[in-house]
């Protein structure tokens, strides 16, 4: 996230310790008019209104008394920003952010997404993207969806394993029906033509696990993302690799269909992590989505 508009927050900061946009327009040598922009840049940053507005009158909400208390300390730079995202989270919304990686998402998240809001109706979700291999801002985020090598560790969040990242080939029936197919050896899956993850690795390391140590050339589109390997799987394009926790629906419906019991496993794997530098207020909606998703990842595991 970027740092607060400093200009914006001097001028809420005047307002705020002296009582008024007229008063703080005169420490500052600027106009009321200045002042009352600079409030109002502040308030879009935060995604929240500081001031409750009757007539020419502004009076301070909570969440913009404890940030103008904050403010009147010494604070660093480093505490100010820590004080103004405090305000940012706690603002009244009680809005449960959701980070999750493109596959998650696609795959898991959003198809049970309208079952989590018919049974907690009162729990408002915002669902963002986290990228792959890039490090989440838990200041923004309540709880996120990651695929890595180990549970991660760290005082600001709680972990928990969530699926398993074991890998299988699959392709389209009409595929398989196109080519005639019979999946008997390992060498047919190079007539349907292998679809790759990102790199020829998985494929590589999938012939190696099942006693194939030169497969031959591992021609094929490379796709750099999982969601789009999917869908060129599923329009008959060629044969993947894909996680079955993701694929399973597609397995089920027999949209997709798995060519093989060997598995690959990338050393990775799905987790559900927790922030806990979060307001009080968000706590019990963050427990309420963890459970609910803890709950429906066993009934798609049928446990």
């Amino acid at each position: 996230m970027s740092l607060p508009p400093l200009n914006a927050l001097r001028a809420f900061e005047a307002v705020a310790r002296l009582g008024s946009f007229k008063a703080a327009a005169d420490a500052l040598f600027v106009t009321q008019s200045a002042i009352s922009h600079q409030v109002k840049n502040f308030e879009t940053w935060l995604e929240a209104p500081l001031f409750h507005r009757e007539g020419n009158r502004a009076i301070l909400l909570q969440h913009g008394i404890e940030l103008a208390n904050s403010l009147s300390l010494s604070l660093s730079l480093t505490e100010i920003d820590a004080a103004c995202h405090r305000a940012r989270s706690d603002n009244g919304r009680n809005e449960l952010v959701i980070a999750a990686i493109p596959s998650v998402a696609m795959c898991w998240l959003i198809p049970r997404l309208a079952n989590f809001k018919e049974a907690h109706p009162g729990v408002e979700t915002r669902i963002i993207y986290a990228i792959h291999g890039y490090e989440i801002d838990y200041s923004d985020v309540h709880i996120a969806f990651a695929f890595l090598p180990s549970e991660p560790q760290g005082a600001d969040i709680d972990a928990t394993f969530f699926l398993s990242g074991d890998s299988l080939p699959v392709c389209c029936p009409a595929l398989l029906e196109q080519h005639g197919a019979s999946m008997d050896h390992i060498s047919d899956l190079h007539s349907l033509g292998l679809l790759h993850d990102g790199d020829t690795w998985g494929w590589q390391r999938w012939f190696d696990l099942n006693g194939n140590e030169d497969p031959g050339p591992l021609q094929g589109t490379t796709y750099e993302d999982f969601n789009l390997l999917r869908a060129a799987v599923l329009s008959a394009q060629g044969v993947a690799l894909c996680p079955l926790a993701m694929v399973q629906p597609d397995l089920e419906i027999g949209a997709l269909v798995q060519l093989s019991d060997r598995r690959m496993t990338y050393g990775s794997d799905y987790y559900l992590i927790r922030s806990k530098r979060v307001p009080s207020s968000m706590q019990a909606h963050i427990d309420i989505f963890s459970d609910w998703a803890l709950s429906e990842r066993k009934v798609a595991l049928g446990h």
